[in-house]
């Protein structure tokens, strides 16, 4: 079950990515083709050409078109790349068919995505949450993943182990899918005995939640000047950090830091990660931070309050925080933040982040008033109690 995985993609290797438009728009075709190649950056490959096909749907067998398919073969060959990326989800008879005609390993986005996951998955919990969801991707594509599991072929002297081997595979699998969800389980139990305790102490909690790489990690460095994992590349945090924040009214908070979103999130993805995606549940506030420099801001956060809503959290009081303003030209980032009614900061330069806290707690505050609490004495004295 260890070695049915799905296939590892090995530090700079060279590959040619594939969409297919299948009815969207030229603006959506040229989104979904820039963030596949931020992708592959991430899992350290290098794009070395791109193929579009304008198609209303994907081809049934192939995803491409026979013409289509042909020149991506020539491209294969004439670039010399390692593996071929589709931004459509393959099914098994599509990867099947497209290793055969191309004679190279091909993988999808979800693919891409779990490969990412598991470079950056350091703690227990995030290594458990990654195996999960590779199995639980793979469980449906044994058959057709290697001819040592394919069934043999009918008649005589055809018979023979292969559905025997097929079906131990899958046992194997699933008895470790089962494996994985206890101990998950038993790790989510340990995380909510830690959040009851930390709301016995009354002390509100702020996440942060965003789009991959929109300076969230970053963020939580900057406010709280503790050490984080910071990398340039999406999904570089897999794992939730708590920190506590003071905020200059002397109240004490504690703020999380959680796996960033991206569009149409892989369902089993989403299943795998519920344990990480259970901090959020607690949350007073989110800090919902968005890259100000990127050309396409709503379509993100758009994807951002899609996966909240999905999760059951979408009526959670939310606080925009425009990042990477530092990226624009001087005064872009607070007529952007503006519009958007948000708090435009640059957390790599440290700036603007007392708005930020001084916004943060008025909205806490006013939660706490239109509850009837009394917010602003209960964490000034719990301040002076941890002081």
């Amino acid at each position: 079950a260890r070695s049915s995985r799905t296939r590892k993609i090995g530090e700079g290797e060279r590959a040619i990515l594939v969409v297919v438009t299948a009815g969207r728009s030229r603006e959506d075709t040229e989104y979904s083709t820039a963030e596949l190649e931020e992708l592959a950056r991430s899992a350290g490959v290098e794009v070395v050409d791109t193929l579009v096909q304008n198609r209303r749907k994907p081809d049934p067998k192939t995803v491409v078109g026979g013409g289509k398919l042909q020149d991506l073969l020539i491209r294969c060959f004439q670039s010399d790349v390692d593996l071929v990326i589709f931004d459509d989800n393959l099914s098994a008879a599509q990867a099947r068919n497209l290793g055969e005609r191309l004679e190279l390993r091909v993988i999808d986005r979800t693919q891409l995505i779990l490969d990412i996951f598991a470079q950056h998955a350091t703690t227990r919990d995030g290594k458990l949450q990654v195996e999960l969801a590779q199995l639980k991707y793979v469980l449906p594509r044994l058959a057709q993943r290697d001819t040592s599991l394919s069934r043999l072929g009918a008649g005589i002297g055809g018979r023979g182990p292969g559905e025997t081997k097929l079906e131990v595979d899958r046992r194997r699998v699933r008895d470790r899918v089962s494996r994985l969800e206890r101990d998950l389980k038993k790790l989510g139990r340990q995380r909510e005995h830690r959040r009851a305790r930390r709301t016995r102490r009354n002390l509100p909690v702020l996440s942060i939640v965003g789009y991959t790489n929109a300076g969230k990690s970053t963020l939580l460095q900057a406010l709280t000047k503790k050490e984080v994992h910071v990398e340039d590349k999406m999904f570089a945090t897999l794992d939730p950090a708590s920190r506590r924040l003071r905020f200059p009214r002397d109240q004490e908070v504690i703020i999380t830091d959680t796996v960033g979103f991206i569009r149409d999130l892989p369902p089993d993805l989403v299943a795998a990660f519920k344990a990480t995606l259970e901090e959020l549940r607690e949350a007073s506030l989110f800090l919902h931070v968005v890259d100000a420099s990127d050309e396409d801001v709503e379509r993100r956060m758009s994807a951002v309050h899609n996966v909240l809503r999905d999760i059951g959290l979408g009526e959670t009081p939310e606080l925009l925080v425009f990042n990477k303003i530092d990226q624009l030209p001087p005064g872009e980032g607070a007529r952007l933040a503006a519009h958007w009614k948000a708090v435009p900061i640059s957390a790599l330069q440290r700036t603007g982040l007392a708005d930020l806290l001084e916004s943060a707690e008025d909205a806490l505050l006013a939660q706490g008033s239109s509850a009837g609490i009394d917010t602003g004495g209960a964490f000034a004295a719990q301040g002076r109690g941890q002081g």
